[in-house]
């Protein structure tokens, strides 16, 4: 995994020529890595100012004229130098934006290689509005009164858009919905029980700490099963399922009313699953798809050039034949089916790529499932269930070759990988949106903020006499406040999908291992043409100097993409 957060001087490497060469140096000066923390040597940028008093390792002052002796007094005029500096920063750093529509590299990958394209079907082909999770929550909410016999007053809760966040974990025995960073620690102040949050003294009375072992997270797919005692949520569909566990535990504890948490999560979870396996959010989609679906005008353009350019495509999803049919007929045409050549529904992912027992079946147009057995999958036909060794042993379709589309980083993307070799490709709809938050003034003068106050507390914790001390506590109080800040910007809940303050949360971690590439939609293959090459950026470990200016990928940082050139594909 890169290297998490790079020091203020790290930000300003590409830009070491003028004004913000002049930050950097000042800066560098600055935050001399010597032991002692200060002072540095005088560099040329610093000459009109006046000398920083001299400290010892010991934390005492050896220039007393220079600050009057008085050591905080020292300290606290570095501080305001280095916010005066990164005030002076926030520009050069705003120039800086990521473009939303950037595909994003975790290995390198050369679109040249690629001959095959596949995709899942929602949330990679189709894309839906919030409607439709309002819909999942009020009909499961409703099916838990009408068939578990849930209390009437749970009708007064409504669908919350913004309540939680994909990835999170549910601790399924303590009722508890949280953020997990990559190294397995709770992000205190991210721990929901029901609609309010739970104090960090609570969380870690109850854990022990922070920290959640390895043996009661849920297992490869994100499950709670083998008495494993968490859950996470990895599928967009799960929010709004974690927004009805969260109100239906808020109603028994607004009620005083005893339960079982374990129950509450298993009826739950057959609520919504009942949404999807009675078919009632396919039959109310395909109803009033213009309130569901958003129109797929960017989706058909990008089929369309992949099949100009004479790329092999397939579809592989879990959704019925009926209802993927009525989607594609909307977002590309009646005729999407001759852009295709195989077509899976039904195929019960994650199960598909490892459970050699299902055979394929044939779909006719009426959807009547035929008995004969399959030797070829042909183009223009639909085929149920079946498994990957199969599919491979009738298409050829192997390796480096095959690029796979999902929104779902277990389900669709992790046994690819691991075991086929297929390249992946992840579909990350909220991107787009935190990268926008990303790009606005505030997140970037936050950020800068925080980066140089962390950077001044790294090197000013050297002095441990009581004053010094104590002005090291208000920073670090300041520096809290900040990262609570920062979360809120995102979400004021759970904070971003992809950070746990300055860790990547475990959905990053996934995300990483799991996709070769990852994009907001995949609308964001029409601004590449299709030999380009994805290179991920060479950030630091911990051990390594930054001594080399930060790539970016291609287009990220405002730069016009290969594709709107002229010339290209």
């Amino acid at each position: 995994m890169p290297a998490l957060c790079s020091p203020l001087s790290l930000l300003l490497l590409r830009n070491r020529s003028g004004a913000g060469g002049k930050l950097l140096s000042r800066c560098l000066a600055l935050h001399s890595p010597c032991g002692s923390g200060f002072p540095p040597k005088r560099h040329p940028a610093n000459r009109n100012r006046a000398p920083l008093p001299r400290v010892s390792a010991a934390g005492v002052s050896s220039d007393s004229s220079a600050a009057g002796g008085n050591l905080t007094s020292w300290l606290w005029s570095v501080y305001n130098e280095t916010k005066r500096q990164t005030e002076d920063l926030i520009p050069v750093i705003s120039n800086n934006f990521v473009n939303p529509d950037t595909i994003f590299a975790n290995n390198e990958m050369s679109l040249q290689d690629i001959e095959i394209y596949g995709f899942d079907y929602d949330y990679t082909l189709a894309f839906y509005s919030s409607n439709l999770h309002t819909l999942i929550f009020n009909i499961a909410r409703d099916i838990l009164i009408q068939e578990h016999r849930y209390p009437e007053g749970l009708k007064e809760y409504e669908y919350i858009p913004d309540f939680v966040v994909r990835g999170l974990h549910y601790d399924v025995q303590k009722a508890l919905l949280m953020k997990i960073d990559a190294f397995h620690y709770i992000q205190l102040g991210t721990v929901y029980r029901g609609l309010h949050p739970v104090s960090d003294k609570e969380v870690i009375a109850m854990y022990e700490g922070c920290h959640v072992p390895l043996e009661i997270m849920s297992d490869f797919y994100g499950k709670s099963s083998h008495g494993h005692t968490m859950k996470q949520f990895m599928d967009i569909f799960s929010l709004p399922e974690m927004t009805l566990l969260s109100c239906v535990n808020d109603y028994f504890m607004k009620h005083n009313i005893d339960y079982e948490p374990v129950h509450l999560y298993k009826d739950v979870k057959e609520a919504i699953g009942d949404v999807h396996v009675k078919g009632i959010m396919y039959r109310a989609v395909e109803a009033d798809i213009e309130k569901y679906i958003c129109y797929g005008e960017q989706t058909h353009a990008v089929l369309r050039k992949l099949s100009e350019n004479g790329k092999k495509m397939f579809l592989i999803t879990n959704s019925p034949l009926d209802f993927v049919d009525r989607g594609m007929n909307y977002i590309v045409g009646k005729d999407w089916r001759d852009l295709f050549d195989v077509v899976i529904v039904q195929a019960d992912k994650p199960s598909f790529f490892n459970d050699r027992r299902k055979p394929f079946r044939r779909v006719t147009d009426k959807g009547v499932l035929l008995w004969d057995r399959i030797h070829h999958l042909e183009k223009g036909q639909i085929y149920k269930q079946g498994n990957l060794y199969e599919f491979l042993r009738l298409t050829g379709w192997r390796g480096s070759k095959v690029l796979y589309f999902g929104d779902h980083i277990y389900s669709d993307l992790a046994d690819l990988t691991l075991k086929h070799g297929w390249r992946t490709g992840a579909i990350i709809p909220e991107l787009r949106k935190e990268i926008k938050i990303m790009n606005t003034e505030e997140y970037v003068h936050t950020m800068t903020w925080l980066q140089s106050l962390t950077s001044l507390l790294e090197h000013m914790q050297v002095h441990r006499d009581p004053a010094s001390q104590a002005v090291i506590q208000q920073w670090i109080r300041e520096r809290e406040d900040m990262r609570s800040q920062a979360k809120d910007i995102f979400n004021s809940q759970f904070g971003s999908l992809f950070r746990t303050y300055h860790n990547p949360t475990y959905f990053s971690r996934r995300l990483s291992r799991f996709a070769d590439i990852y994009m907001a939609s995949i609308s964001c293959l029409l601004n590449y043409d299709l030999k380009h090459t994805f290179y991920p950026r060479r950030t630091p470990l911990q051990h390594e100097s930054p001594s080399w200016p930060e790539q970016t990928s291609t287009g990220a940082m405002n730069i016009p993409f290969q594709s709107q050139q002229a010339g290209s594909e």
